[in-house]
């Protein structure tokens, strides 16, 4: 198990360039099955969830080649399995998206139980709803799924709930399936944007992209695709909140503007200023950070929202953040009910924070940080963890950090770029 060692008290400063979006990688692995061309993915980020993701289609018998650091050559023509390794299955929760394009393409897949970050019980119910408006059969226990369709056809499916992973699910079991297929109740996240857009690229019909409801018409086959994944706009918000805990300056090239409407309204309320240049974002330096209060000199909340509304992912950065500005402001995470107990950690630093409930944090800056040893929970966390170390007087140790590396390539090389005095240590 890896650790980081990390000094506080110098500020971000320079460049760097957003890698591609993880949250659209694994679902566009997951779509090579659904085509027996080759499929390049070209600005791929090399973090763990996607070695993952490409281990267990390597596992089910496809070639797998770099092109090189960041893109990728996917063919599944090959493949003669359909039962993952639940071994395999149990290291990343988007192990779940195999059931969709396995299904469409071998009429039938078992799955072992997905793994991912613990940040509190992420329910599948909706995926094997959605799979079984297809006219799948599910058998289900305490260690796996298996889906079983002699016959597919197009379906009208109303997700119980708009689960980006569960869209995506059904979105590519629609595109190979017989007839009409309309999915209700759609996530809209970029990544389920960009997913629809390369199936479109690899032959699929797919009408309402963007919106919450979509309408397919199934084809016979798709063709292979060169796909050039969009830059990750989470990964661009959790460089604006670590450059600005350290009151730093910091530029952001590839910053995938259109997606940072939300988040830059959001941390503009949290005293964070920034400013867009064709595809370059730019964070100055501040001397101090005032938390925008509600007409009335109320208390602000920020909350999670469905997109377009601030994504769950930055609440974690945004609260660590909100430690260092001057104001009270409410966190409110309703999706998930173990993402908010991460805090504790954050308190040991020396925040002034009171959790109110599993959804719900008030957060009084600003607060003095000072070096601490902590776990890393989850991705997210994880990175708000390290920029509280990085803020704080002293030194700090993250440990588990194998969880940050699932979601962020690089994260301490290129943050020691940045000028951190951060090291990693085995």
């Amino acid at each position: 198990m890896a650790r980081f060692i990390v000094e506080g008290g110098t500020p971000l400063r320079g460049e760097i360039t957003a890698m591609g979006n993880k949250n659209s990688a694994l679902p566009l692995i997951a779509a090579s099955l659904l085509t027996s061309e080759p499929v390049i993915l070209r600005n791929l980020p090399r973090i763990r969830d996607v070695n993952g993701m490409l281990e267990i289609v390597a596992g089910l018998g496809a070639t797998v080649e770099w092109l090189d650091p960041h893109a990728v050559k996917i063919c599944t023509a090959n493949v003669n399995k359909t039962t993952i390794d639940p071994k395999l299955s149990r290291e990343i929760r988007t192990s779940l998206l195999f059931a969709g394009p396995m299904l469409a393409r071998f009429k039938k897949v078992t799955l072992g139980l997905p793994g991912g970050d613990v940040i509190g019980r992420r329910r599948s119910d909706t995926h094997w709803l959605a799979l079984q408006a297809f006219g799948a059969r599910l058998a289900a226990d305490r260690t796996g799924f298996g889906l079983e369709a002699p016959e597919l056809a197009g379906a009208d499916v109303l997700l119980d709930e708009q689960s980006v992973t569960a869209t995506e699910n059904a979105l590519l079991c629609s595109v190979i399936a017989p007839g009409r297929t309309v999915i209700r109740n759609a996530a809209s996240e970029p990544h389920v944007q960009e997913l629809a857009m390369a199936l479109v690229q690899m032959g699929a019909r797919v009408h309402g992209i963007g919106t919450n409801t979509l309408e397919v018409r199934g084809v016979p086959e798709l063709h292979g695709v060169d796909h050039v994944i969009w830059s990750d706009h989470m990964e661009v918000g959790s460089f604006m909140g670590l450059a600005a805990m350290t009151h730093g300056e910091l530029t952001v090239q590839r910053c995938a503007p259109q997606h940072l409407a939300m988040i830059r309204a959001v941390f503009k309320r949290l005293g964070i200023d920034s400013s867009i240049d064709g595809d370059e974002l730019h964070v100055p330096a501040k001397a101090a950070y005032v938390i925008e209060q509600d007409l009335g000199g109320k208390i602000p909340t920020i909350k999670s929202q469905l997109w377009p509304g601030f994504p769950s992912d930055l609440i974690s950065i945004a609260t660590a953040f909100a430690t260092q500005a001057e104001g009270t402001v409410l966190m409110h995470e309703w999706m998930f009910d173990g993402r908010m107990f991460w805090l504790g950690s954050l308190e040991s630093f020396g925040a002034r924070l009171v959790l109110a409930d599993p959804h719900r944090a008030v957060i009084m800056g600003p607060s003095q940080l000072y070096g601490t040893e902590v776990q890393s929970p989850d991705i997210r966390a994880g990175l708000a963890l390290v920029g509280a170390a990085l803020c704080a007087k002293g030194t700090s140790v993250i440990n588990n950090i194998e969880q940050i590396d699932r979601g962020y390539e690089d994260v301490d090389g290129r943050l020691r770029g940045l000028g951190a005095k951060i090291e990693r240590v085995a």
